[in-house]
């Protein structure tokens, strides 16, 4: 399951995708249009501008725009910088590998197998979904519940 902070970030994320590009959005018409708690939304959006995904502007045209592109910015990236690794076992992690303490071999070990399949098909549609591909779903103006499925 993702966090509340990463749900956050992509539904973010794609309003900034969604808005002119360069027309910086405020915090406050972000939060407000997604029902995100502004204070919440500030420390996301700082997290995400330190990793390169989102600038801020100041001034009376001031905000955030986004600094990459949406078709460069996949959800498993965000879900990686917001909630760590997507690994099910902690021995499945590609960033923060650890070996599982009751494991006595895990070239036998029949549950890393079945879950390692689940990771890999689960990172392969993390990572080639990018937040430009949510547009598609989001035109309705569903993004939310899209998210939250």
């Amino acid at each position: 399951m993702i966090s509340q902070k990463a749900k956050y970030a992509l539904r973010a994320l794609v309003v900034l995708a969604r808005a002119d590009a360069e027309k910086a959005l405020f915090i406050s018409d972000i939060a407000e249009e997604q029902n995100i708690p502004k204070k919440f939304l500030e420390q996301i959006l700082l997290d995400l501008k330190h990793q390169g995904i989102v600038m801020s502007r100041r001034g009376k045209m001031g905000g955030y725009l986004l600094l990459k592109p949406a078709e460069d910015i996949t959800f498993g990236e965000v879900l990686r910088l917001i909630d760590g690794p997507i690994a099910p076992l902690p021995c499945l992690s590609k960033i923060a590998y650890r070996r599982c303490e009751d494991c006595q071999s895990e070239e036998t070990c029949e549950i890393r197998h079945v879950f390692n399949e689940v990771a890999n098909v689960t990172r392969g549609v993390l990572d080639k979904t990018t937040i430009a591909d949510c547009l598609v779903y989001g035109e309705d103006g569903k993004v939310a519940e899209m998210l939250d499925s």
